[in-house]
């Protein structure tokens, strides 16, 4: 789960690139995406820093005026739309299954944010009635916000016009649709949206690290550096994105964060399947079907990726073995002890940070 949630950090990071460029004339776009990427990791990083109302007040602002503007123009879009289909031309590819799952994958991938919710548990004010209540909203409110750009883009744009501008295809459907001063609206739009995700993004997974650190699951160092653990757990998340963004294309980090999150999936889903149905009151159809579904999809993407991107695949495999031998060496070699203790102490150190107001 970590890695796939630093993965999506690198993933709207290099959006946030994408987009940004589309202010400004420039052919060469190889150096410059990354590059813009890393200084808004760096900026979500000096925030981060900060405290946490001031965290929580910038992502507030931020999540409002992107989510507000994405209906503004989805609205826009579907009103001056000339027609309701979409365009295909001879050079847009054949539909087909694979290609069907391999776009659900990236759907999944779109929806995976509520997993921050998730992460954010201890900063939470009564965390068993609002995180299930948080989840619920984010995924409405996404399912009809999507459902309005992707109306808007499609019948705006043709498939191939889709096809080579997915990078910023928000910004390129503006332009037909509003005009040439739409697009600048769009671009600062698209950056906001991704900088505030980025910004909350990192304040949970560096705290989903330092909650596993505190229970021992996960090898920690501090490297020399000052402060807590937390603070050492929000630099190598960021450290990790600046890599990720650095060296990685933007459909490159976009199948790694699917690969990994479907793969994290299945075996939570299994996890909970076969130790802690009963003790959580899970149903069981439900995390079969579940399972079912993440499989059927991962594999429309994997086949997908074995004829156009096999390169993808073999760094998703070796980076999970590294993983998962450098977790088996390090748990085999902890000492036993009781692993109640490690929950029931994270759970009163949350339970402390949030009475004194954090």
């Amino acid at each position: 789960m970590y890695f796939s949630m630093v993965i999506a950090q690198s993933f709207l990071a290099r959006t946030f690139g994408s987009y940004t460029l589309e202010l400004v004339d420039v052919e060469d776009r190889a150096l410059l995406v990354p590059l813009l990427g890393v200084g808004l990791l760096l900026s979500a990083f000096l925030i981060n820093l900060s405290a946490n109302k001031l965290i929580q007040g910038v992502a507030s602002v931020l999540g409002i005026i992107k989510i507000g503007g994405i209906i503004l123009f989805g609205v826009a879009g579907v009103l001056v739309a000339d027609s309701l289909g979409m365009e295909t031309t001879g050079a847009a590819p054949d539909p087909s299954l694979s290609g069907f799952l391999g776009a659900t994958a990236l759907g999944i991938l779109a929806f995976k944010g509520f997993t921050t919710i998730t992460n954010s548990g201890a900063e939470i004010q009564d965390p068993h009635r609002n995180v299930g209540r948080a989840i619920v909203i984010s995924i409405i409110l996404c399912v009809v916000i999507y459902a309005m750009v992707g109306f808007a883009v499609s019948t705006n744009l043709s498939l191939t016009e889709i096809i080579e501008t997915q990078d910023y295809s928000l910004a390129a459907a503006a332009r037909p649709a509003i005009g040439e001063a739409a697009v600048w609206f769009t671009v600062v739009l698209a950056m906001l949206a991704t900088a505030g995700g980025i910004i909350a993004s990192i304040f949970a997974v560096s705290r989903m690290l330092a909650m596993l650190t505190e229970m021992q699951l996960v090898p920690h160092r501090h490297f020399h550096m000052p402060g807590s653990i937390q603070k050492h757990t929000l630099v190598y998340t960021v450290v990790l994105g600046l890599f990720l963004t650095a060296f990685f294309d933007l459909s490159r980090i976009a199948a790694l964060g699917i690969i990994f999150y479907l793969v994290m999936d299945i075996a939570i889903h299994w996890g909970v399947f076969r130790h802690l149905r009963e003790e959580v009151e899970a149903k069981p159809a439900i995390l079969l079907v579940a399972i079912v579904l993440d499989m059927v999809v991962l594999t429309g993407f994997i086949w997908v990726k074995v004829i156009t991107d096999p390169l993808v695949l073999l760094v998703a495999a070796c980076a999970m073995v590294v993983i998962l031998a450098a977790e088996y060496v390090f748990l085999s070699g902890r000492p036993a002890q009781d692993a109640d203790h490690h929950a029931h102490s994270h759970d009163a150190k949350g339970n402390r940070s949030r009475e004194d107001g954090t």
